[in-house]
């Protein structure tokens, strides 16, 4: 077969010059039946496909072999199949009758191969499976003493399937952070190829030039032990994350508003997982098909997770002042047994740490003191609202955060709703809304006017109680009753019986 030039120039001596078939031959050296071929066919291109031929792809034994290097691309290094450790298995469970030889020299040209297949498969996808991004949003919950909170909900969502999930913490550093992204893979059932994030101070210690990032040590040991690619955005460039931006927002809608009302952050994230799963049912926005089935076909794109969880902690030195204190998260713990001054070790965990000597004994170990946010709901202005429009308390907001005993009061005897709202109002002046609560759960008195209710408990707050509570006496003495008869022996022996000394 001749090079397209040489094709061309034939051409152009037959049709441009006008030539006959014997000139082109003298002028060109060519056969006279290559030339009659080209100058007067057709050339247009076919292409020529090669009919594999051999066992590995005749009996199937190549695509048995093509499945486990897919499958094992998702696992780390160590745990891959070796080529010998495929042969094996090829004898063993599916009869292989080849050679060593054989497997590896499919293996070897194979592999290269499938790598580029995939990456020329999805070279056209915006977003392509397994991989993720992720962000923090505060959101606001209501604890069941009718306190608001803030909470920081960590989300990571997977762009091509516009699936998602979330984890509350109670903080934005570098061990809840890590804490939380381990939960979030675990909920997942993998670990994505790729996660996108923004230049977060829990992961990303600084920005060089040329646009480099330097992640903390804490960040990049975890990054190696779970096996995914990290990519950052470009500062101010929140766009670039674009699917867990609007994922952020519409968690917060959908699921934070109104507030919702918790006992604790377990009971938070296990509200939130059966959230997110109940989310997927909906269509996604583009693709006509639903997330939950999207995110079936995504969901077999992600790494393996690792058999066990990287331990997340981080240690720092500590002063201990003349006071005995060490400051932790920016307030101040009392450390017994220790000289004074003196320095010591941090360590801490996402939710606890411990203060140790240099040489790793333990002094103390407490919770972490994270500030939360509390503020308390203002029940004056909305009892206010509540007075001039009765009716509105059963479907109010704001009515699921409010004491059972209250609820239960203020709906005991519907024509008097109004004026308890308001005599309940002027009780916040001296008590709090759970004070009054709990007088009305003790005593039951549904009957009551709430000025007979603040009277009450004027009188029950002013009483003395029957017996103090002091923790001085030791135990032994409690209830101690003195024999005086011991006495009367000592000091009249002849009356009592006693003898003298």
């Amino acid at each position: 077969m001749l090079a397209m030039p040489e094709i061309h120039h034939i051409k152009h001596l037959r049709e441009k010059k006008g030539l006959s078939l014997s000139e082109i031959v003298r002028r060109t050296g060519f056969n006279w039946r290559t030339v009659k071929k080209y100058a007067d066919g057709d050339i247009s291109v076919r292409q020529k496909i090669k009919r594999k031929r051999g066992m590995m792809e005749e009996e199937g034994y190549g695509q048995i072999i093509d499945d486990w290097l897919e499958e094992d691309a998702k696992l780390p290094r160590k745990q891959r199949r070796t080529s010998k450790k495929m042969y094996e298995q090829l004898k063993q469970e599916h009869g292989f009758k080849g050679s060593y030889r054989t497997v590896c020299a499919y293996v070897q040209k194979r592999r290269p191969q499938l790598k580029l297949e995939k990456e020329q498969r999805y070279e056209r996808l915006e977003h392509p499976p397994g991989e993720a991004q992720v962000d923090f949003g505060t959101m606001s919950v209501v604890t069941k003493e009718g306190k608001e909170e803030d909470r920081s909900i960590l989300i990571l969502s997977f762009p091509y399937s516009n699936a998602a999930y979330a984890y509350p913490l109670p903080a934005e550093n570098s061990e809840c952070f890590l804490h939380g992204l381990t939960q979030l893979f675990r909920q997942a059932g993998g670990v994505p190829r790729k996660l996108r994030i923004d230049n977060l101070a829990a992961a990303v210690v600084s920005i060089r030039k040329g646009g480099e990032r330097q992640y903390t040590e804490a960040f990049e040991r975890f990054r190696l032990h779970y096996g995914f690619d990290v990519q950052a955005c470009n500062p101010y460039s929140g766009h670039e994350k674009g699917n867990v931006e609007r994922k952020v927002y519409y968690t917060r809608q959908h699921c934070f508003v109104p507030a919702p009302l918790i006992e604790g952050d377990e009971e938070l994230a296990e509200w939130l997982h059966r959230k997110m799963i109940e989310d997927r049912a909906r269509p996604h926005y583009e693709k006509g098909r639903t997330i939950e089935e999207l995110w079936q076909e995504e969901q077999k794109e992600l790494l393996v997770l690792p058999e066990r969880d990287l331990p997340i902690f981080s240690f720092h030195h500590a002063n201990v002042n003349k006071y005995g204190e060490v400051t932790v998260d920016g307030e101040a713990f009392v450390v017994h047994g220790i000289p004074v001054p003196n320095r010591v070790l941090v360590k801490k965990e996402w939710d606890r740490f411990m203060v140790l000597s240099q040489e790793g004994e333990v002094y103390l170990e407490a919770p972490r003191p994270y500030t939360k946010k509390r503020r308390e709901l203002p029940w004056k202005d909305i009892l206010a609202e509540w007075a001039q429009k009765p009716r509105v308390v059963e479907y109010s907001r704001f009515r699921v955060y409010l004491p059972e005993a209250i609820r239960k009061y203020f709906m005991e005897q519907p024509k008097q709703t109004a004026s308890r709202i308001r005599g309940v109002q002027k009780l916040l002046e001296r008590y709090t809304v759970y004070e009054i609560a709990q007088w009305l759960d003790k005593y039951q008195r549904w009957d009551l006017t709430p000025h007979e209710i603040g009277v009450l408990m004027e009188a029950k707050r002013s009483e003395y109680p029957a017996k103090w509570e002091e923790a001085y006496t030791p135990s032994v003495l409690v209830d101690y009753e003195t024999d005086l008869h011991v006495y009367d022996q000592r000091l009249c022996p002849s009356k009592e019986g006693g003898s003298r000394a």
